[in-house]
């Protein structure tokens, strides 16, 4: 089994893709040219060690090819090989770690990085089934939305405490967390942008809106709110009153209510 990690897209100092991988020159490698059949049916070996190649022609700025690492992702996506897996799974989780360190969720968390690791490449498996696959046509675009599954899972598990604060303790279930998430319920429901439009509405002002904001779409805790925008609030205390005051307003919307119903 190989074991040497390939990256063909290094990430930059923001966490980023840099433009040079989203847009590469293509190889004119004779090797790619030699290759024995369709890309489909190279040995997984020898695919493994072409990534790798593809990783070092791209570190020392010379025309690369992007197609083995996508080839590496189809198979384990849309064939739902263990094996691929399992290297992509290599390959990539360093890189997943640094966006989730980068994340302004994740000192929040509680969490170890692995943990989030993991739920990242959780996530990215099972919304990216064999059909949904023929929608990213392109390396770059995979491995945006692999970033996007690794912030998300911080956020939504910061945002699960949070509403875990702030609500009774009767009416959390200890095994699923908040039995009624307005912001996630509702989400899976309606459009987002109505129901966002909707919460903007009853919300009285810059205080609630910033509380709201930085809570349930950026997964900050009150005090990580406080430390943000403390010209706004006398304490951490003060954000935890908000944010009651506005779940509990919230809760007791009939619209609202009838909104996340199942």
């Amino acid at each position: 089994m190989i074991t040497q990690p390939i990256d063909p897209h290094p990430r930059n100092a923001q966490g980023s893709i840099p433009s040079a991988a989203l847009h590469p020159r293509p190889s004119h490698d004779a090797e790619f040219a030699a290759c024995d059949g369709p890309l489909t049916q190279m040995d997984l070996t020898a695919l493994v060690r072409r990534c790798a190649t593809e990783s070092e022609h791209f570190y020392r700025g010379q025309p690369h090819n992007t197609s083995f690492s996508y080839e590496l992702f189809r198979r384990a996506l849309v064939e739902r090989d263990e094996l691929a897996w399992e290297q992509l799974y290599l390959h990539y989780s360093g890189l997943v770690e640094g966006w989730i360190r980068r994340s302004g969720a994740f000192t929040s968390s509680g969490e170890s990085s692995e943990y989030f690791v993991v739920g990242a490449f959780t996530k990215f498996w099972r919304a990216l089934n064999p059909e949904r696959f023929a929608a990213f046509p392109s390396l770059a675009s995979l491995l945006q939305y692999l970033q996007l599954c690794a912030t998300s899972v911080v956020i939504d598990s910061v945002r699960a405490q949070s509403w875990s604060e702030m609500l009774p303790e009767e009416t959390v279930s200890p095994n699923h967390g908040p039995q009624t998430a307005p912001d996630e319920e509702a989400v899976r429901r309606v459009d987002r942008e109505e129901f966002w439009h909707f919460i903007n509405e009853q919300l009285n002002g810059e205080v609630e809106r910033v509380v709201v904001y930085c809570s349930f779409v950026l997964g900050l805790t009150p005090r990580a709110i406080y430390a943000k925008r403390s010209d706004l609030f006398s304490s951490v205390n003060d954000v935890y009153n908000v944010k009651r005051n506005v779940l509990g307003r919230l809760s007791r919307n009939q619209q609202l209510r009838q909104m996340v119903a199942v």
